[in-house]
């Protein structure tokens, strides 16, 4: 329950209670005197019964308070876990992708040392063809 319905809830509580004494009190047959005395007892009455559920009332919203502030702090515990989680999961993926710019950088490099060695083969290739045929 959220505190604007239970805060309706004990106001129609107490005002319910109040017009039905009023009510019964004033219907009854009884003297004045009487039914004075009688509502003083029930206005008592009521007003313990008043306190007694304001200190009800108080102690649940307190629990609740405490209960959401628990609710709250595992809440964070759970986020700053998957923050860490996703931070790891990313560190690893980083290290992974880097591997492979490196791998692919090397290999680069292996094909054009490769190349480099062709393309001077077929120079050195080309210039001993010119001197035999010069």
């Amino acid at each position: 329950m959220g505190k604007t319905t239970s805060g309706d809830f004990f106001a129609g509580f107490v005002i319910g209670a109040l017009v039905g004494a009023a009510a019964t009190l004033l219907l009854a047959p009884q003297s004045g005197e009487q039914t004075r005395s009688l509502i003083r007892e029930k206005g008592v009455e009521l007003g313990q019964r008043a306190d007694e559920l304001s200190v009800e009332a108080r102690r649940r919203a307190e629990e609740l308070q405490v209960e959401a502030r628990q609710r709250a702090e595992e809440l964070q515990t759970e986020a700053r876990q998957r923050a860490e989680m996703v931070q790891t999961q990313a560190r690893e993926r980083a290290g992974q992708l880097q591997g492979r710019v490196k791998q692919a950088v090397e290999e680069g490099r292996a094909a054009a040392a490769d190349k480099r060695e062709e393309l001077l083969s077929q120079l050195e290739k080309g210039q001993s063809a010119e001197e035999t045929s010069a």
